[in-house]
């Protein structure tokens, strides 16, 4: 759909942003591979040695990656409430987020805990059948919306980002438009003062200083993650926006770099970061929210520059391995961490090197999850629905009945 550049938002998807949210979401093979050799996070297989290296490393990708990927949702839930509407929207947010959602979590998610308690005890032979009944046995809990089961072995794991993801597509579908013509309103203002850019860190530091950080949501606060996706869908497609953000990149991103580093006594020598409620620890959760919006502000801005090769998610786009890796993404992100987590079970009881070890499992689990997607999910139209993508254009539509 075309837009007056002045005035409104840019024409047509952001190819390279989808490419970048697949990207990130082939990091996370490296990113919960490394979990396996931390000695911070209860990852659901460890290796008996352990390095602080990881720790320091996986924060350069958690205080942008995760975010990145709600903003570009956000982006994307602004398509599509365009061309469908909002009662189309929420309907075909629950068809493709809400499916995989579910046959993930019957058929993927009750691994990865089987494992775990596999590693633990050598002496648990439970066969994975009967845990299998025991994952699904769950009862509601409203209190941790919008987690609304638990049970004594179930969770959602991985899966986290697409309940959240879900439930904030819900909750906008009814407030798109008055979200919608608020932006309007505000985006002349910030192409006069690029600096006005920076205002969305504060609520982001502020949801996170005072409601706390959760590290079994990498790192940041739940609601954290809808103001990005919020802010994805008021603002990231916006040429009004794109421009000043191209201007402002650099410069914000130094300003990231540095708030980042801020933290670093925080999490280093202070008091729990992600819960005390010491001076110390409150600034650091806001540095860290301030931080993640600069960074994401810097790599749009980065992306969006003149000169830079625009890449389209459909046919005719030149090279065929980004557009594929676009329509890719969800089904990696369903696929991953239970691929991970089996080779990670496999590997840790090798005696050999932890960059070793690290190796095997990466290039390992990247094959078997990109070929797992390749034959079991992309080719066939039960699968493909199953991980909420869309039909085949190249699959003729069944014959009407005579």
């Amino acid at each position: 759909m075309g837009a007056d550049t002045e005035r409104g938002p840019g024409a047509g998807r952001r190819g390279e942003l989808d490419v970048l949210r697949a990207l990130v979401v082939l990091g996370l093979v490296f990113f919960h591979t490394a979990l396996v050799f931390s000695p911070d996070d209860d990852f659901y297989v460890k290796n008996a040695r352990t390095t602080d290296a990881v720790t320091v490393l996986a924060g350069f990708g958690v205080v942008w990656a995760m975010p990145m990927l709600f903003l570009v949702a956000g982006l994307g839930a602004r398509h599509s409430i365009r061309r469908r509407g909002p009662g189309g929207f929420a309907r075909e947010r629950l068809l493709r987020l809400g499916v995989p959602l579910v046959f993930a979590t019957v058929v993927l998610c009750p691994l990865p805990p089987w494992l775990r308690l596999r590693a633990a005890d050598p002496g648990y032979d439970e066969s994975y059948g009967r845990f299998w009944v025991r994952f699904l046995s769950v009862r509601p809990d409203l209190a941790d919306f919008p987690f609304v089961l638990e049970g004594d072995h179930f969770e959602t794991g991985h899966l986290w980002f697409v309940v959240l993801l879900l439930a904030f597509c819900l909750l906008l579908a009814p407030a798109a438009a008055r979200l919608a013509a608020g932006a309007d309103r505000v985006a002349p203002a910030l192409r006069r003062r690029p600096a006005l850019l920076l205002l969305p860190a504060l609520p982001l530091a502020a949801v996170n200083a005072l409601l706390g950080m959760e590290e079994g949501y990498a790192g940041w606060n739940r609601w954290a993650y809808l103001l990005f996706f919020v802010y994805g869908f008021a603002l990231a497609d916006d040429e009004r926006v794109r421009e000043p953000m191209r201007r402002a990149a650099i410069p914000v991103g130094v300003l990231g770099v540095a708030l980042f580093a801020g933290t670093a006594p925080g999490f280093v020598a202070g008091d729990d970061p992600f819960t005390a409620w010491t001076p110390f620890a409150l600034v650091t959760r806001a540095l860290f929210g301030a931080a993640g919006w600069c960074w994401v502000v810097a790599i749009l801005g980065l992306l969006d520059r003149p000169g830079r090769p625009r890449v389209r998610s459909g046919r005719g786009s030149g090279s065929k391995v980004l557009p594929y890796l676009a329509l890719a993404a969800l089904p990696l992100y369903v696929l991953h961490q239970p691929v991970v987590v089996a080779f990670a079970y496999g590997v840790v009881g090798w005696s050999a090197p932890m960059a070793v070890k690290y190796a095997v499992i990466v290039a390992a689990s990247l094959a078997v999850v990109l070929a797992l997607y390749e034959y079991g999910v992309r080719r066939w139209t039960a699968t493909r629905f199953l991980f909420g993508m869309r039909p085949d254009p190249r699959t003729p539509p069944p014959a009407p009945a005579r």
